[in-house]
């Protein structure tokens, strides 16, 4: 369908080098609902790009990461041709994710014309801390080392098929090898106990100061004992300490738990997100 908001002059296309510091000026906007965008940044390629921009009247008005995910930023009166351009494409992703209400107006936008998702998460609140945590950090944790892998990857996979829905090495090899980038990257954070990984977290996305961590587990044995608490705040202390200036991070609403422990930790809210999955 052609949005209300089209206008005369409005076109979509992939953002060049050049347009770096107009794009920049609509990702620090909002960063905490931005930063899966803008870590892409530095991929500007051209007609090659899977970056695109909405220009109205030679005007930036938003951005896309246009990728495994499809992340929009920028105006919501943008959504409407970004739509209209992703249509043409097809579907390429296996989510749209950002800003609650840029996700919720594309996604109204491409309804009946991509497949309908498998899942809507359409209350994901924001959260950011940038001070020392509330509670005492536990002194176990640790970033992850290479020979951490046997013990971390089970964890990791335990993670995403509870929080995505399937198992992410049904696939192939893929998941391993992020795994491995992750902990290659130093971005990986553990807590083990008699040999047996009880607590993980990562580093999903760094920019601009900004670290947003992702991939947040504690083994089922352990929850409810205040481990996850006092282990997220170790995380959030390492990474105040020399990775990034500000730590965010984005939960379901209906996760209770786990908002209760980032609560605890200091976070306070920052904004919205929605995931659609595909």
């Amino acid at each position: 369908m052609r949005g209300p908001w089209v206008r005369t002059g409005t076109r979509v296309r992939p953002l060049a080098p050049s347009d770096r510091e107009e794009a920049l000026r609509l990702l620090r906007r909002q960063p905490v609902t931005s930063i899966l965008a803008a870590v892409h940044l530095d991929s500007l390629r051209g007609s090659g790009a899977q970056m695109f921009g909405v220009e109205t009247d030679g005007e930036l008005r938003a951005v896309c990461w246009s990728g495994a995910n499809t992340v929009p930023v920028g105006d919501l009166s943008a959504m409407p041709p970004l739509a209209a351009h992703l249509r043409r494409r097809g579907r390429r992703c296996s989510s749209i994710v950002g800003s609650s209400t840029l996700v919720d107006a594309l996604w109204e936008e491409l309804r009946g014309s991509w497949a309908p998702p498998r899942e809507v998460r359409g209350l994901q609140p924001a959260l950011l801390i940038d001070g020392p945590p509330a509670v005492p950090p536990d002194m176990r944790v640790r970033r992850a080392r290479p020979e951490d892998f046997d013990v971390l990857f089970p964890a990791a996979v335990a993670m995403f098929t509870e929080e995505v829905g399937y198992d992410p090495t049904r696939s192939g090899g893929g998941y391993a090898q992020y795994v491995r980038s992750l902990v290659a990257s130093s971005r990986s954070w553990l807590v083990t106990i008699d040999g047996s990984v009880v607590f993980k977290a990562d580093i999903g996305a760094l920019w601009d100061g900004l670290a947003q961590v992702q991939g947040v587990w504690v083994h089922p044995r352990w929850r409810g004992r205040g481990l996850g608490t006092a282990a997220m705040a170790g995380v959030v202390d390492q990474i105040l300490s020399g990775t990034a200036s500000a730590v965010s991070l984005y939960v379901n609403d209906y996760n209770a738990a786990a908002r209760r422990v980032y609560e605890k930790v200091g976070f306070r809210p920052a904004g919205t997100y929605a995931t659609i999955l595909f």
